[in-house]
Formats: C-alpha cells, sequence, structure tokens
C-alpha cells in the first residue's frame, strides 16, 4: 500500500512538472511549468500594456483640449468627437478578439495589431511636423491637418482592436487554473494589470501631457513612438517563456449548434438525473476543461439528451451536444444582462476625459507662481485613487475576506463590481455639487480647481473595484474558447458607455434646448452640467438595482478541477468545483 502511494505521488509530481491547460510553448509542445508562463512571462506583457497605455491616456486626456484649442471645435461637438474616437477604440476589440480566438491565436494577432498601432504613431508625428500637415495658418484650422490627425487616431483604434483584448488574455493564460498556486497568483494578475494600467495613466496624464501642453504635440508623440516601438520587441524576444493558446475555430458555432439541437429536442423532458445528459469522458477530451451541470436555464438541457433512435448520431454536433458545450452556451447567454447593466460604468467614466476636463478649463489651475496644472492631467488623480486602493484590496482586504467567507476572491466578482458602481452614484453627485458650487460663483471668482480632486478621487476607488471585477468576470465567466473576446466585451462596457454619453448629450441639448438654455450649450459655464450630472446619478443609481437583482440569482461557471488542484474542494465566487 505504501509503494502504491509513493508511485502516486512520483506520478503526480512527474505531472505537475508540464502543463495541461491545452496550451503549448513557443516549439509547440507541451509546456515546462519551470520555464514557462507566471510572472516570469507576464512581466513581458505588463511592461508592454505600460507603454500602450501610456501612449492612449496622453492621447485621450489631452484629445478634447486639443480638438478645441487646435482643431476650433466647440464644446458639444469636440465631447462626441472625443467620445466616437474612445468608443470605436474599445469596440474594435470585438473583432479583434474574435479573429484571434477562432483563427490567429493571440500572439499573432498582438504582434500584427501593434505594427498597426506603430503606424497610426508615425502618422501623428508626420501630421505634427510636416510643414503641409502641420496645425495652423494665422490660428486657423487645416483641412490637411486635421484629416491626417484623424486619420491617425483611427489608425490606433484599428491597432488597439487587436491588442488590448489579445494582451491581457495572453498575459492571464500564463497561468494554469488547474494548479492551485497558480490560481491564486491570476487572481493577482488581474489587480497588478489595472496597477500597471493606472500607473501608465498617471505618467500618461501629468508628464505627457505636460509636454504636450508646454512643449509640442509632435515632441510628445515622437515620445510615445519610440517607448511603443522598443517594448514591442522586448514583447517578441519574450517568445520563449510564454504558453500559448491554440486558435480553437469559430466560438459562436457550438453555441449555434447547442441552440439548434436544444429546439430539435423542444418536446423531450430533461431528466431529474443530470448524469443522464450526455458529456465525454474526462481521458478523452482533446483540448478544455469540462464544466458541471448547473440548474439554470434548463431547456438548453434537451441538447445534451441522448435520444435512442439517433444513437449512432453521437458525433453531430447538430442532433447532440455535451454538458460542457451546454454550459458553455449558458455562460455566453448570463454574461448579456450583466454587460448591459454595466454599460453606466462606461458612461460616468466617459465623463472623466470630456466635461470634467473642460471644468477645470474654467477653473485656478495654478499650483504655483511658477507650475500651472495641464487641465488633462486630473485623470491622474483617478489613477492615484487606483494605486492606492488596489494594493490595500489585493494585500489586506481579500486576505482577511477569505479567511470569514471561503472564497478565494474574498467577495464574489459581481459583489465587487456592484460595489464600484455604488461609488459611480456617488461620483457624479459629487460632480453635480461642484458643478453647482461653479456656476454661483462665476463672474465673481475663479475656483480652484481642487474642488475635482474629490470627484477624480473617488472614480479611482470606483474604478479598482468596478472595473478590475469586470476584467475577471468577462475572462472568467466566458467559455475558455472566447478569453479575447471576454476581454472584447469587458472594454465595449467603456466602448458602449462613451457613444451612450454621445448620445444622452445629443438627446438632453435637444430637450433642454427648446427652452433656450441647453444643459451642454457652446460655452460651459452658459451651460449647466449640474444638473446633467444629477440625471446620471439618478440613471446610475437605477442601474444599479437591476444589476444587484441579477447578481442575487447569478450562477458561476463550475468547473471540474484536476489531480493538480491539490486541496480537494475550492471554494469561488459561491461554488464549490470539486477536485477530480
Amino acid at each position: 500500500m505504501e509503494q502504491e502511494m509513493e508511485k502516486r505521488k512520483e506520478g503526480t509530481s512527474e505531472e505537475e512538472k508540464w502543463v495541461h491547460d491545452a496550451s503549448v510553448d513557443y516549439k509547440g509542445r507541451l509546456p515546462f511549468r519551470a520555464s514557462t508562463g507566471v510572472w516570469k512571462a507576464s512581466l513581458f506583457v505588463l511592461i508592454f500594456e505600460f507603454s500602450e497605455r501610456i501612449s492612449y491616456f496622453a492621447m485621450f486626456s489631452n484629445l478634447i483640449t486639443y480638438l478645441t484649442k487646435v482643431i476650433h471645435q466647440d464644446l458639444s461637438t469636440a465631447a462626441k468627437s472625443v467620445n466616437y474616437w474612445a468608443g470605436t477604440t474599445t469596440l474594435m476589440p470585438l473583432v479583434g478578439g474574435f479573429v484571434a480566438d477562432a483563427y490567429t491565436g493571440g500572439f499573432n494577432m498582438i504582434i500584427f495589431s501593434s505594427l498597426v498601432y506603430l503606424m497610426g504613431l508615425s502618422l501623428l508625428i508626420l501630421s505634427q511636423f510636416i510643414p503641409s500637415l502641420k496645425p495652423n495658418i494665422n490660428n486657423q484650422p487645416r483641412v490637411a491637418h486635421e484629416v491626417a490627425f484623424f486619420l491617425a487616431i483611427y489608425c490606433i483604434s484599428l491597432g488597439t482592436g487587436g491588442h488590448k483584448p489579445c494582451l491581457q488574455s495572453f498575459g492571464a493564460d500564463q497561468f494554469d487554473e488547474d494548479h492551485r498556486e497558480e490560481r491564486k497568483k491570476k487572481m493577482s494578475f488581474f489587480n497588478l494589470w489595472s496597477f500597471t494600467v493606472c500607473f501608465a495613466m498617471l505618467l500618461g496624464a501629468t508628464v505627457v501631457v505636460y509636454v504636450q501642453d508646454f512643449v509640442s504635440w509632435g515632441v510628445a508623440s515622437l515620445i510615445i513612438t519610440i517607448l511603443m516601438a522598443l517594448t514591442t520587441i522586448a514583447f517578441y524576444a519574450g517568445r520563449p517563456f510564454y504558453r500559448y493558446k491554440q486558435p480553437a475555430g469559430n466560438p459562436f458555432r457550438p453555441i449555434l449548434q447547442v441552440l439548434v439541437a436544444a429546439i430539435r429536442k423542444r418536446n423531450l423532458s430533461c431528466p431529474s438525473n443530470p448524469a443522464l445528459l450526455y458529456e465525454i469522458p474526462e481521458l478523452e477530451k482533446s483540448q478544455g476543461r469540462l464544466l458541471s451541470h448547473t440548474s439554470g436555464l434548463r431547456f438548453l438541457d434537451k441538447a445534451a439528451i441522448i435520444e435512442e433512435k439517433y444513437v449512432e448520431q453521437r458525433d453531430n454536433a447538430w442532433r447532440l451536444a455535451t454538458v460542457t458545450r451546454v454550459e458553455e452556451t449558458k455562460l455566453v447567454l448570463n454574461v448579456v444582462p450583466i454587460w448591459l447593466t454595466s454599460l453606466t460604468t462606461g458612461v460616468c467614466w466617459a465623463q472623466a476625459s470630456t466635461l470634467f476636463v473642460k471644468q477645470a478649463t474654467t477653473m485656478n489651475l495654478k499650483m504655483t507662481e511658477s507650475f500651472t496644472l495641464p487641465p488633462a492631467s486630473l485623470v491622474s488623480v483617478a489613477a492615484i485613487g487606483v494605486l492606492i486602493s488596489l494594493p490595500i484590496y489585493d494585500r489586506v482586504i481579500v486576505p482577511i475576506l477569505s479567511k470569514v467567507t471561503g472564497n478565494e476572491r474574498g467577495i464574489s466578482i459581481l459583489r465587487r463590481i456592484s460595489i464600484g458602481m455604488t461609488f459611480s452614484v456617488i461620483v457624479m453627485v459629487a460632480a453635480a455639487l461642484v458643478e453647482a458650487k461653479r456656476l454661483r460663483i462665476v463672474g465673481q471668482r475663479t475656483m480652484s480647481v481642487m474642488w475635482l480632486i474629490p470627484q477624480y478621487l473617488i472614480l479611482g476607488i470606483a474604478n479598482s473595484f468596478s472595473l478590475v471585477g469586470l476584467q475577471e468576470y468577462f475572462y472568467d465567466q466566458v467559455p475558455d474558447s472566447m478569453r479575447s473576446i471576454g476581454m472584447a466585451l469587458y472594454l465595449s462596457v467603456i466602448g458602449v458607455g462613451n457613444f451612450l454619453s454621445s448620445f444622452l448629450i445629443i438627446i438632453v441639448n435637444h430637450v433642454t434646448g427648446k427652452n433656450g438654455k441647453s444643459w451642454i450649450g457652446k460655452d460651459i459655464n452658459s451651460s449647466r452640467l449640474d444638473r446633467f450630472y444629477w440625471m446620471l446619478a439618478v440613471i446610475n443609481a437605477l442601474d444599479l438595482c437591476a444589476f444587484l437583482f441579477l447578481a442575487s440569482s447569478y450562477t458561476y461557471k463550475t468547473v471540474q478541477r484536476t489531480t493538480m488542484d491539490t486541496d480537494g474542494c475550492n471554494k469561488s465566487d459561491g461554488v464549490e468545483t470539486v477536485a477530480k
């Protein structure tokens, strides 16, 4: 008996040397755990993300100022232009994520899209230095510059479409979820990812924005282009350390097959015992993990019912689906209402780089006699809020809560998101109160920009809960074959939020303009942004109630763990995942 136990331990130890999560190394072999993945690989990913986010936030934070002062757009048009660009930038990942998951793989898509991104940055440099493309002649907008500028930033949007969702999912793929220690590190990875992004936001919205405002946009563009080029080379050099997930074909095809199979068997009754539903044996699975049966959306279970008269057609996926495929379809359908109720988070974040910045331009920006704060740099305060709250949450709050709740994450993903959404309501209330006070003293004295610090700081704390939680949710709660698409769905929350913000501005302008005084007019001092912020606060509060209702009955993904998950039962987000 003792000899058998020793042999089993030796076998398990030998198995743990290799990664069995359907990934391969750069030569297409089974990855060796000690030399691939985890932090040694994700460090390259984080550095690459750091440089890209500096570029993005430098443009995003200061874009409304450039559009109003250099291209001479009015406030309403400039705000909509920023929202359209930010929306496009965060919706393009839906296309890039799909192509990567289905056909190219994450690494190839990252390299290709980074080259496109660099093309956009290069065109941005040309629009600042080539005489015929330079911004102004006699302080008048130049059509050639405007065309070149918008072509450059939308080329960057195209590059972001493949870069952003694939890089984050590629980084998370460096951790084996069936290995307990690596699974814990993956949870920290999302917090460290957001920490890196916010540190990049801090530098982009302060140092680079300062160069844009007080040196030139051309010099700033040159700096971020060189940085992006160097980190692209470094990321490619890290190839031997990565674990690669192979593209699995069109991820929507199995979902469609489940729906067709369930409709075909609509007249059958679901068995009371889920064990009677069809599933492939663990040893026969070609790739991916098996999911356990859940009780929600029972109609879809009919797709896994084995029909005696069609028993020879088990290979026909349009008539018989496995429990895992059925559960993956349930996951996708469950994501939809969560995505819809998360959109107000994107609407709230859209104000930080548009109307909040425009507020700052009317305030006293002098910090000292010799230093004036660039308005767009205020977004760095939100980054500071994240940089302070994330380490406290990850290193202090999570360990304490995990001991109390038995949940590896401390609290469930959706509960974390709901806390962030609560802070979003507080942000809009604070913004409304500050703007109302500013309007009352217009013409008497100039209000200090320090009054905007609280709403930006609270916004940062909100993001450390809501946006980081949404990243975890859309990576963890989608099928394994759709993780780049999952990260794209997270980004689309911000993208659609920007479009919704533009839509709300149009509607509000149309409705309030009938009375002769628009809430968001050409001049911010004649506008009533405080009322617009109160409206957003009410919308966010109502949406929070809907989100809490959905979260109260949500069923999380249940994965059948392998032998390397040595703790037996591990509770995560209220669901026990049993080791096999």
